[in-house]
């Protein structure tokens, strides 16, 4: 069962709700969090500025197109993913935008940091920015947390985030196509690559997360309440004390808005286990990045 958390109880050191958490992430992979700062009202307001935009006329997305960058920022057109090599690239779409530095900052040369790209209607940035940053705030909680429940000093991974490489995406998944055959998904079987994932959505059904019997399980949480699961890198930072697990997105016959946030260290993190040499966080997400993203894929 994956477990659903209250955000109240887990900042306030609950013993019960931790060791919640610490099933949730050890063993499981998954779990859901509810009465966190972000309200339900939040998370409706930037799906429907997400919304707004996947039902826009091809030439506003075509100008905010990701595959004229060298980096995932912009809108990502349906079939430009492929999560899964077994299955065919994915026919939802995305617009992806991310960490925002200062103007002549060095570190924005590295795609990571690239400079976000915005569409062409009104309130749109405004809306998604602030989105972003009371959602970082959250994730940053959460990851103390963690930190605690799997027995390392709350401040764990405090010096690793003041440059995060957190990516906040927006997922139109429109109504399963009539074409869809076995190999088709809004999104396939897949791991996260990074740290944490922060996932809102609109309620619709659609994820599925694979249990450790090898089936699949529907999971939803409407406005308010966010399904938090946890990737590749922070499995492998920790030792495997927090479990990365496979999940997808089949699509049915309602369209689907998802949000998550990738929530991710600094470029130059060492994300390799205790002891065990270096390994950048930069390097782990550019050669996953590359292995996913169609028109990156191509450059590299």
């Amino acid at each position: 069962m994956i477990p659903r958390l209250d955000m109240s109880r887990l900042l306030a050191g609950d013993p019960a709700e931790i060791e919640e958490l610490r099933r949730g992430a050890g063993e499981v992979g998954f779990l859901t969090v509810h009465n966190t700062t972000l309200s339900a009202a939040d998370v409706q307001g930037v799906i429907g500025a997400y919304r707004a935009f996947f039902h826009q006329d091809a030439a506003v997305k075509a100008a905010v197109d990701m595959a004229r960058t060298g980096s995932n920022r912009g809108w990502g057109a349906p079939q430009s993913e492929q999560v899964d090599p077994e299955a065919n690239p994915d026919y939802k779409e995305v617009f992806d935008c991310g960490f925002e530095l200062p103007a002549g900052d060095p570190w924005s040369e590295l795609s990571v940091y690239a400079l976000n790209l915005w569409p062409q209607l009104p309130g749109f940035g405004e809306t998604v920015r602030g989105y972003y940053r009371a959602a970082t705030g959250v994730a940053m909680d959460l990851l103390r947390c963690i930190a605690g429940a799997i027995g390392e000093d709350p401040a764990y991974f405090d010096d690793k985030f003041d440059r995060p490489m957190a990516l906040l995406r927006g997922n139109f998944y429109p109504e399963r196509p009539d074409w869809a055959g076995d190999r088709d998904f809004g999104i396939a079987a897949h791991t996260d690559y990074g740290c944490l994932t922060l996932l809102a959505s609109d309620g619709v059904p659609g994820l599925e997360v694979q249990g450790r019997d090898g089936t699949w399980i529907p999971v939803t949480a409407g406005p308010g309440e966010f399904v938090i699961n946890f990737g590749e890198m922070l499995e492998m930072w920790t030792g495997g004390r927090v479990r990365a697990t496979l999940h997808r997105v089949k699509g049915s016959s309602e369209e689907r808005i998802s949000v998550p946030l990738f929530f991710n260290p600094n470029h130059d993190a060492n994300v390799a286990p205790e002891g065990q040499g270096e390994i950048l966080a930069g390097a782990h997400l550019a050669k996953r990045f590359n292995e996913t993203y169609l028109h990156l894929k191509d450059k590299s």
